[in-house]
């Protein structure tokens, strides 16, 4: 469903990414893991339109969306969910939901669509008149990851969504992530917690500087020795 070929970023001077090569096949949740600085966001912003690369191509579907403004890549089927949530603050939360939807015009569609993020983010319903910024990480997380939904993506790309959330919120937004991709979306997910992503990944690619120094199956990976060292803290 997306391929990224020989993928370089530079910042200036300084090279992010190394001519990196990967893929993502419909149905899967793959995992990129590494330390920080080593290119993760980089690689998302990049792929979503957000960043224009150096060189290299990213694929979705065969089509190359390489210098696709980011806008268009959403109504073509991919969604971003970015690190640090970005919601509207002063947005209500239905209002945030809103904003997902903006490339759909079906308005029944649109509304069987909130249905669903309802059902899976019940806490959503309960605050949707509430202001988006008075809300609690693990809440605007949520609100970040259904906004995401709204717009139907068929693959969705997730930056830290853990990131300085509490124990019970992680346990609950990795629930939540394995029923998205049960109910048939392709997730791409960037996380510094890598004993929970490899978890639920079907694959996993290890980036240190802007190169990737390793891959393979989720479970594999789990049990390497270097893998446990450097990432998994044991």
């Amino acid at each position: 469903m997306l391929e990224v070929k020989d993928l370089v970023v530079n910042y200036g001077v300084i090279q992010a990414l190394k001519g990196i090569s990967f893929e993502v096949n419909e149905g899967e949740v793959i995992a990129l893991i590494g330390a920080n600085g080593a290119g993760k966001t980089t690689t998302l912003q990049t792929i979503s339109g957000m960043l224009t690369p150096t060189s290299g191509q990213v694929l979705l579907d065969g089509t190359d969306i390489t210098k696709v403004p980011g806008h268009k890549i959403v109504s073509m089927g991919m969604a971003h969910v970015p690190e640090g949530r970005r919601v509207f603050p002063g947005l209500t939360v239905l209002e945030n939901l809103k904003m997902g939807a903006y490339t759909r015009s079906n308005k029944k569609e649109i509304s069987d669509t909130f249905e669903k993020i309802y059902e899976s983010f019940p806490r959503l319903k309960e605050r949707q008149n509430q202001l988006a910024g008075t809300l609690s990480g693990g809440e605007q997380q949520m609100l970040a990851m259904g906004r995401a939904l709204m717009s139907q993506p068929r693959i969705v790309l997730m930056d830290e969504p853990s990131m300085g959330l509490s124990p019970i919120y992680v346990e609950e937004i990795f629930n939540i992530i394995e029923s998205i991709s049960k109910a048939g979306t392709t997730v791409l997910l960037v996380e510094q917690n890598a004993k929970k992503a490899l978890a639920i990944a079907d694959r996993a690619y290890v980036l240190e500087t802007g190169n990737i120094v390793l891959d393979g199956p989720a479970a594999e990976l789990m049990n390497d020795d270097s893998i446990k060292k450097a990432y998994l803290g044991e």
